[in-house]
């Protein structure tokens, strides 16, 4: 029936009255009443996706016969998925999490023969010779993989940023659909930015603003942040790596200048990490995960207390050079296969597999109050100066019976959308809200803001943010959550900074909602 709907609509839309071409394959239905001509675009063992005279259509092969040199072998037929894009991905994050698939499914995993720069793995069944799906994983970087994806090069792309406003115009060009709905992209693990230096380095810390300054040039020896009079040896990811580009989008849209020509680029995080170890002089961002043989350099400000990038920094977005890794998808079918694996990908066999990889995983994890001391600490001494003792009184009593849930949320420049990883965030809660899976009764969405404006005015808006998320996540819910679960809001405005508001990122990491449970 899905072969008769698709195929008659574009049938009896059009007179065939001029010359067909030479196609690849001509698929017609099982009483022969209805045939159509076209080049094979793909097939996913279920269907097939061809260019015809009226356009791309996708046909369901269980009610057709199919004819031509193009045709697959329906009995050992092998799926094929390509990926594109961030060379840590590709190498160590969907690696562990075709392992953990492959043991899910008691499939077993091989590597195939790969051409220069990818990797391909192959999943097999017991008994069966051929396999039943082989994945291609193109090594590049966050860019290279939206062109590879729009160039019909890839499937899925591999992208350690969101995608940007020019990729998205070619990606709907392409017939890809629009790739920033909450389909069309999914987070499946996180990482973040973290400036490193050599262990016997001096320098105990950075604060974002100097990083910034020295990422510019405009601060280029150790002397500056009070360590020895040496030239800073700079090392960087390759410009077009997502990790490059986290870089501007988090740090360099505060500074004047562009990287200095003297920086050293590196295409693969590792060796940048390797370079900056072995060099007393030297300092280098790079990926967390990736940062052990390195001293990573915590990040301080005269706002706010000292943020490491530890695995609950990272989930809560404290920390806040947080990037959230995603795979990007199209707006067409992909073989069974790849579907099974991407919902494997947000369960919670697969947050294991990610944290035993190294990178931190997204599983929600409820932090006491005793681990929030610092926060607390820091409400007191930086606190907005119209916060009064009153004010930070009711939140610690609010708070002091709950503990904190690490998912949060946080918001996009000058909007009130929230960013990826908040999106993702939702979706999970309501997954879990639903699932009945977070054993708590009740919720209290707590909003929180910069300290730019009057304080009252701050705590109206923190408390409207704090709305906006609980309102997201009740949309967001398919059926229903159990009756013993309250949500609720409340709002403490300017009362608990993370970081300094003199900078965009600072205001960023304090205009946030935070969930608190009991």
């Amino acid at each position: 029936m899905t072969f008769l709907r698709v195929v008659a609509a574009a049938l009896f839309s059009a007179t065939i009255a001029t010359a067909v071409h030479a196609q690849d394959i001509s698929l017609t239905s099982h009483d022969g009443k209805i045939e159509v001509t076209g080049t094979l675009l793909g097939f996913d063992g279920e269907f097939y996706r061809i260019d015809t005279q009226f356009g791309e259509l996708t046909v369901d092969g269980s009610g057709v016969t199919c004819d031509g040199p193009a045709c697959p072998s329906l009995t050992d037929f092998v799926a094929e998925v390509r990926f594109s894009g961030s060379s840590v991905m590709a190498e160590k994050v969907m690696p562990a999490l075709l392992i953990g698939f492959a043991d899910q499914e008691g499939l077993t995993m091989k590597a195939g023969n790969s051409a220069p720069g990818t990797l391909t793995y192959e999943l097999y069944r017991d008994g069966r010779e051929t396999p039943l799906g082989r994945f291609f994983f193109n090594i590049g970087n966050t860019s290279k993989g939206f062109t590879d994806f729009t160039a019909d090069r890839a499937d899925i792309v591999m992208a350690l940023r969101e995608i940007r406003p020019g990729e998205q115009e070619a990606a709907e060009q392409a017939g890809l659909g629009d790739l920033t709905r909450t389909r069309r992209s999914r987070v499946v693990a996180l990482n973040a930015l973290a400036p490193i230096v050599a262990p016997d380095n001096p320098v105990p810390h950075i604060s974002p603003a100097d990083l910034a300054l020295v990422l510019s040039g405009a601060i280029n020896n150790w002397s500056a942040l009070g360590g020895p009079d040496a030239p800073i040896a700079l090392h960087l990811p390759d410009a077009q790596s997502g990790l490059a580009q986290g870089i501007e989008d988090h740090l360099l849209s505060t500074a004047t200048d562009e990287p200095p020509e003297h920086a050293q680029r590196h295409d693969r995080s590792s060796d940048l990490v390797l370079a900056v170890a072995n060099d007393p002089f030297a300092l280098g961002i790079a990926s967390q995960a990736e940062a052990d043989a390195a001293r990573a350099l915590p990040l301080t400000g005269g706002c706010g207390h000292v943020l490491r990038a530890t695995r609950q920094a990272i989930k809560t977005e404290d920390y806040p050079l947080t990037f959230p890794m995603f795979l990007y998808l199209p707006e067409r079918r992909l073989p069974r296969i790849a579907r099974q694996f991407l919902a494997y990908t947000q369960s919670s066999d697969a947050q294991m597999a990610i944290r035993r990889a190294g990178f931190v995983d997204q599983a929600p994890e409820i932090l006491g109050i005793g681990l929030q001391g610092d926060r607390l600490a820091n409400a007191v001494a930086s606190g907005g100066s119209e916060v009064g003792l009153e004010e930070l009184q009711r939140m610690i009593n609010t708070l002091r019976p709950m503990s904190r849930l690490s998912l949060s949320f946080r918001f996009e420049a000058g909007s009130s959308r929230p960013d990826a990883q908040s999106r993702s965030n939702i979706q999970q809660l309501a997954q879990l809200l639903e699932a009945g899976t977070l054993d708590v009764q009740q919720l209290v969405f707590v909003g929180f803001s910069d300290g730019d404006g009057a304080a009252a005015a701050n705590n109206r808006i923190a408390l409207l943010r704090a709305k906006t998320v609980r309102n997201a996540v009740l949309a967001a819910v398919e059926t229903a959550i159990p009756e013993r679960v309250s949500l609720e809001v409340d709002a403490f405005g300017e009362a608990m900074p993370m970081a300094c508001d003199d900078t965009s990122w600072g205001r960023k990491v304090n205009r946030r909602v935070e969930v608190w449970v009991r």
